[in-house]
């Protein structure tokens, strides 16, 4: 009887707890904001990210203050720590959200069939009209070649590493270079072709080239993805297979690479999505150029990246206007990319392994 009394007694303390309103936090980012618009002005802050800055420290400090005055010490903790989680993932948010802002507002006005159907060839830098097929073009030929030639070795390789390699001091060191790989930065990948195939072999600039470079990048991309992908696969399945009579490589290539599939491909869409945007090695091994190019082992093409920069460069409120719309449709065309990766990705995903 005295321990039911106990349990009694704690849970009608618990239903008559002291606890802020839901409305108190919407309330308390209102008066923050309120007192940062009236800080900055006051002294003058000419930064907007200032003012930011200051009213989330503004709204922990408000929070932490009421929840401790209703609720008392230990919720005003929790609560703290539940208001710095927001701020942080506002704060993550206002970079992303200015970027976007900035480039649909100054890129919009361009977007329409003619910019995306013709090419710079005949266009003045002050001339309105022009457009990015050429480079559109040039970017979704040589994306699709990096992607021919990094994807299945990439795969391979982390098959091996999965696999095979458990280990053994070859798979430490694959895995060791791929690591590497993954932090070199791309302007690097490119000056390696660049003096490789084109100053030593005395091939011509092309967008092969770039492609090459773009391939040298995505592939740790897909060797790490594919790593993780495999390992998730149950050695259950492994262990059926083999106990069947079946042998390794028919194992491998009809349970594990199947069941792995969907993550493998979001894990390739996501390295492609990653090397769209790279325009250091596209501005050395490709050239640049303002017609269409069909054929990328002959002669110079252009790619988004390039077409951005080159745009922008030029300096006038025509080309710039370009630029901005050239940034656009590769945001989009990125955008599109990871989508497709997580339509895969939910498409592909094992249904049993939830339950």
């Amino acid at each position: 009887m005295s321990s039911l009394a106990t349990s009694s007694r704690s849970l009608s303390s618990t239903l008559t707890e002291r606890r802020l309103p839901r409305w108190m936090p919407a309330a308390n980012l209102v008066l923050a904001v309120l007192l940062a618009v009236a800080i900055g002005a006051g002294f003058g802050l000419s930064s907007k990210l200032q003012w930011c800055l200051i009213g989330a420290i503004l709204f922990v400090a408000i929070q932490y203050v009421a929840s401790t005055a209703v609720e008392g010490r230990r919720h005003a903790k929790n609560t703290m720590a539940t208001s710095l989680v927001w701020v942080a993932f506002l704060l993550a948010l206002l970079p992303l959200i200015s970027v976007l802002w900035m480039t649909i507002s100054k890129g919009i006005g361009v977007i329409n069939a003619n910019f995306l159907t013709h090419s710079m060839n005949g266009i003045a830098i002050n001339q309105d009209g022009g457009g990015l097929y050429h480079a559109l073009i040039g970017t979704l030929e040589q994306v699709g070649l990096a992607a021919l030639f990094a994807a299945p070795v990439g795969i391979l390789t982390a098959v091996y590493l999965v696999e095979y390699g458990r280990g053994n001091k070859l798979s430490k060191a694959v895995s060791f270079f791929v690591d590497v790989m993954t932090g070199v930065p791309s302007i690097v990948a490119g000056l390696f072709v660049l003096s490789f195939w084109i100053i030593i072999l005395n091939m011509p600039f092309t967008g092969f080239a770039g492609s090459m470079a773009l391939a040298i990048l995505m592939l740790p991309v897909v060797v790490r993805s594919t790593e993780e992908m495999l390992k998730l696969v149950p050695n259950e399945l492994r262990e059926a297979s083999l106990a069947l009579g079946v042998p390794k490589w028919l194992t491998i290539t009809r349970v594990v690479l199947p069941t792995a599939l969907g993550g493998i491909t979001t894990g390739v869409m996501l390295a492609v999505a990653r090397i769209v945007g790279e325009t250091a090695p596209i501005l050395m091994l490709v050239f640049g150029a303002d017609t269409i190019n069909m054929d990328p082992f002959n002669n110079p093409q252009s790619s988004l990246p390039l077409f951005v920069w080159t745009e922008y460069s030029r300096g006038t409120d025509q080309s710039q206007a370009r630029a901005w719309g050239g940034a656009l449709v590769l945001i989009a065309l990125v955008m599109v990319l990871n989508l497709v990766a997580r339509g895969i990705a939910r498409w592909k995903a094992p249904k049993g392994l939830s339950r």
